[in-house]
């Protein structure tokens, strides 16, 4: 004699009502929900990062490599090297850290140009510079510059960038042992660029910024 109890037949009940719980398919829509959400929130996070400038003082700033012809820093460098020099005359950092390797056919490295500019352009000098010559990423700059500024006593840096990359610098800054805030620079970043590195940053909080930074080395490099 059958209760009043629905029969289950085939994941539907025998009135014809689907089954209640998660399927396969509804844990794959929540996924992917969920990582639409995570990667908004990281374009966010970068984006809302690009307007800020830190109020703070340091020991130290250091510069993020960028392009140079010849020894001539580009204007994107140009840009990076007269905010820290900012920074620098105003007393807020006692000392600038340039850095950044060069390519193949370089004469010269990033680093090496940046600090010509600063002593020749903003007088600063040697005892006021530091020059880390061998990264040709984000992270290795930043790793390298870590280990001699600890060496030195120092932890607390301003991180001198471009906007777009100013939250993925500085996470990836304390992925290395730096306790890091951003000045960046004045220049408006494309809307291109903001997806891009948030892309970046949400991958980075998950797989670590060395292995997102090797990527991206390796693939400006191809």
């Amino acid at each position: 004699m059958a209760d009043s109890t629905d029969v289950m037949v085939e994941g539907r009940t025998a009135a014809g009502r689907p089954r209640k719980g998660l399927t396969g398919r509804r844990v794959i829509q929540w996924l992917i929900g969920i990582g639409i959400l995570y990667l908004l929130v990281s374009i966010v996070d970068v984006a809302w990062a690009s307007t800020r400038r830190t109020d703070s003082s340091a020991p130290a700033a250091i510069v993020l490599g960028a392009a140079q012809y010849n020894g001539e820093p580009s204007a994107v460098l140009r840009a990076r090297l007269d905010t820290a020099a900012d920074l620098w005359s105003t007393d807020r950092v006692d000392l600038i850290v340039v850095t950044g390797g060069g390519q193949e056919a370089d004469v010269t490295t990033e680093a090496k140009s940046g600090y010509n500019y600063l002593r020749e352009i903003h007088g600063m000098s040697d005892e006021e510079l530091r020059l880390e010559v061998q990264g040709s990423s984000t992270y290795e700059s930043l790793a390298a510059a870590a280990r001699f500024l600890t060496r030195e006593g120092i932890g607390e840096v301003i991180l001198v960038t471009d906007p777009y990359h100013a939250r993925r610098s500085q996470l990836v800054a304390e992925e290395v042992g730096l306790n890091a805030e951003v000045y960046p620079t004045r220049q408006s970043p494309s809307v291109e660029r903001i997806l891009r590195e948030g892309l970046a940053v949400a991958a980075g909080r998950i797989v670590s910024f060395r292995r997102v930074d090797t990527y991206l080395a390796q693939r400006l490099s191809s």
